[in-house]
């Protein structure tokens, strides 16, 4: 990727990142348990997929992001979510900032935070903020285990949540690697579902440095009940001449 593309990234993710802000997937492409890396200064990338329930709900996300460094390396993302839910339609950006704290390692915890939110394009509206810390534990170069708490204020109804998640990360071939992962939000609600545990476990197949594509089942992913599958792509422009991913932080 140039410069002048990296920088309309760059500059489009830096004029929201201050916006106050429906909760936000992680930077693990559709997964929503974040591991605790983050890619060298000067990398971006696009992530995008396509998620179909049961009882027709879609979602659509589009996930660039790039990783600069103004005092410490930090991975400035914008997710933009085109979703259908109970036949109504929404736009929503969510722009989020990362910082990785202590990097990870084969039989030790690395530790990370993000925060951000979003807001819906066609009002204008605030419609969350979020904080959160992935942690993550190496048990070789082709496992990890990654652990995530943190905060949800759903701002359209006034309510404040814990969130938690726990997923696993296997790359049991050159190519292939198996995720599952379960997490949710704790509080008050109404509706049962929203509070309730959420799973998914799916495929990544990734045959070069640059692009992977994910295929992946869930169960009740944005706490409507329902069953998903999301086909999802990632495309990466590493730095030139920078050394492979999967050489700086284990074969994940």
């Amino acid at each position: 990727m140039g410069w002048a593309s990296q920088t309309a990234i760059i500059t489009a993710i830096a004029a929201l990142v201050a916006l106050p802000a429906q909760d936000a997937r992680a930077a693990n492409g559709a997964y929503a348990v974040d591991a605790a890396d983050i890619s060298e200064v000067g990398s971006c990338k696009v992530e995008s997929w396509l998620s179909m329930a049961t009882n027709t709900d879609v979602a659509a996300v589009a996930n660039p992001s790039c990783v600069v460094d103004p005092f410490r390396p930090v991975e400035l993302s914008l997710q933009t979510i085109r979703a259908r839910s109970d036949g109504d339609w929404s736009t929503t950006v969510a722009p989020k900032a990362k910082t990785n704290f202590i990097p990870t390692g084969i039989g030790r915890w690395g530790l990370s935070a993000y925060s951000g939110g979003s807001f819906d394009v066609t009002t204008g509206e605030a419609l969350s903020a979020f904080a959160v810390i992935p942690a993550t534990f190496r048990l070789s170069e082709t496992m990890r285990i990654n652990v995530n708490g943190g905060w949800l204020w759903d701002r359209t109804v006034d309510r404040h949540y814990l969130t938690y998640g726990v997923g696993f990360d296997w790359k049991f071939t050159d190519t292939l690697q198996w995720t599952i992962e379960a997490y949710g939000q704790a509080g008050a609600s109404e509706v049962a579902s929203v509070v309730q545990p959420r799973l998914q476990t799916g495929l990544r197949y990734r045959p070069n440095e640059i692009f992977s594509v994910d295929v992946i089942y869930g169960r009740n992913i944005t706490g409507e009940n329902a069953n998903w599958i999301t086909i999802g792509t990632t495309i990466r422009f590493p730095v030139h001449g920078s050394e492979p991913e999967h050489r700086r932080t284990g074969h994940l």
